[in-house]
C-alpha cells in the first residue's frame, strides 16, 4: 500500500475506526447507524425524530423506538434505505479508484466506512457524518472534457481528474458513466456512453424520453446536450432542497443485480406505500411501456419512490430505452414471465385489483403513441 503523508495517515486511521455514524435529513438528526463485529448493522431513531419525523423506510424501519437489526442479504448487512445512498456501477468504480489512490485497502472497508465517505454528496435527502471525501469543486467544465476523462477511466488509463470525477459523480447509480452538475441554476444528471454502448446511445435515450412523455409517463425535463449527451433534471433536488428517495430495491430488499422482483409485488407495494390508485396507474403505465419498447433492464433499482409534502409517491421515471436485460429477459418479471406480452400486463392489473377496463385503456393509449 502506498505510504501516505502524515495528515492523510491520521485521517485514514480515524476513518477506519468509525463504527457508528449519525444519519441526518436536512439538518435534523434521524438516528444512529452502528456496525456489529459480525458486519450486521443496527439502527435506532433519534428521540426527537420519533416525535416529529417520518419513517424513512416504512416496510423495514417503521417509526417507533427500539433498535432495528439489518439482514445480511442482499445489502451486506446494511438496511436497504441506506444502501440507496451508496453508488453502484460507474459510481462504485470511481469511488474504488479514488480509495486505492489514497492508499486504502478495499477489503478492509465496511459499509459504514463507505457511508462516511458519501457524507452529504449522495442522492436523495439523507446525509451521513463524518464525510472524508476531498473538497468539492463547484467548477463545471465542458461535457466533452468529462466525456474524455470517462473514456480514460474505461480504457484503464490514468486520469488526472479522478478526484473531480468522484466529486461530480456523487453516489449516482447505474452502469453508464455520468456526472451530477449544475446547469442554468438547476441540478442535472448527464450521461456518457460506456464502452459497450452504441455511439448514438445519448440521442436514443433522449428520443425515448420524449416518447415516454407522449405516452403519459411522468419524467423530469430531459435534454440532449451538444447533440450527443443525454441529460435529465434531478428529481431528488427541488428548488435547491433535498428530497428523500427510496428505490424499489431498498424498499423491498430486492437484489437489483439479478431478477428478484415481479411487477405484481411492485404494484402491491406501491398501493400499500402511497395509498393512491393513481400512483398504481403510473406504475402500470410504465410497465406496459417497458414491455412494448423492449426495455428489459427494468431492475429493482430502476424504480423509486419520493417522500415529499408528507406523502409517498412514485418517482418520475428514468432509464427508459430498449435494452437486453438479464439473458435477454425482463429483469423484473411480469406475471412471472421474463418475456411477457400484454396479456401478462393485464393479469398483473387483475391480481393487483387495478381496474382491468382502465388497464386496457392505458394499453391502447400507449400502443397508439408507439404507432407514430
Amino acid at each position: 500500500m502506498p505510504k501516505l503523508p502524515k495528515k492523510e495517515r491520521e485521517e485514514a486511521e480515524m476513518f477506519k475506526k468509525q463504527t457508528v455514524i449519525e444519519v441526518f435529513y436536512h439538518s435534523q438528526k434521524v438516528g444512529r447507524l452502528a456496525l456489529l463485529p459480525d458486519r450486521y448493522c443496527l439502527f435506532e431513531y433519534d428521540n426527537n425524530w420519533l416525535q416529529n419525523g417520518f419513517s424513512i423506510s416504512p416496510f423495514y424501519l417503521p417509526l417507533k423506538g427500539g433498535v432495528f437489526n439489518a439482514r445480511l442479504t442482499p445489502f451486506n448487512g446494511l438496511f436497504g434505505v441506506f444502501n440507496d445512498s451508496l453508488p453502484d456501477g460507474w459510481g462504485h468504480l470511481l469511488i474504488d479508484r479514488w480509495l486505492i489512490s489514497k492508499g486504502f485497502e478495499l477489503a478492509s472497508l465496511s459499509v459504514i466506512d463507505r457511508l462516511s465517505l458519501i457524507g452529504d454528496s449522495g442522492m436523495g435527502a439523507l446525509t451521513y457524518r463524518l464525510a472524508q471525501m476531498a473538497a468539492s469543486s463547484s467548477e463545471v467544465k465542458s461535457l466533452d472534457y468529462y466525456a474524455n476523462e470517462v473514456e480514460k477511466i474505461l480504457n484503464e488509463n490514468r486520469s488526472a481528474s479522478l478526484n473531480e470525477l468522484v466529486d461530480k459523480a456523487g453516489s449516482s447509480g447505474g452502469a453508464r458513466p455520468k456526472v451530477l452538475i449544475n446547469i442554468d441554476g438547476e441540478e442535472w444528471l448527464v450521461k456518457f456512453r460506456s464502452s459497450f454502448d452504441p455511439q448514438n446511445v445519448g440521442e436514443t435515450e433522449y428520443h425515448y424520453s420524449l416518447l415516454a412523455k407522449k405516452c403519459g409517463i411522468e419524467m423530469t425535463e430531459t435534454r440532449l446536450f451538444e447533440g450527443k449527451y443525454f441529460g435529465t433534471r434531478r428529481f431528488d433536488r427541488v428548488n435547491g432542497d433535498r428530497v428523500h428517495v427510496h428505490s424499489g430495491a431498498g424498499l423491498l430488499y430486492a437484489d437489483y443485480r439479478i431478477p428478484s422482483l415481479d411487477y405484481t409485488s411492485l404494484m402491491k407495494a406501491t398501493l400499500t406505500l402511497t395509498k393512491d390508485i393513481n400512483e398504481v396507474e403510473k406504475l402500470f403505465r410504465l410497465m406496459v411501456f417497458n414491455v412494448l419498447i423492449g426495455n428489459k433492464d427494468d431492475h429493482a433499482k430502476n424504480f423509486s419512490f419520493v417522500y415529499d409534502k408528507k406523502q409517498w409517491k412514485l418517482s418520475p421515471a428514468y432509464d427508459l430505452l430498449p435494452s437486453g436485460g438479464f439473458n435477454n429477459q425482463h429483469t423484473t418479471t411480469v406475471n412471472g414471465n421474463g418475456n411477457p406480452d400484454i396479456n401478462d400486463c393485464l393479469e398483473v392489473a387483475r391480481v393487483c385489483s387495478f381496474p382491468v377496463k382502465r388497464a386496457r385503456e392505458v394499453v391502447e393509449e400507449i400502443k397508439e403513441e408507439l404507432k407514430n
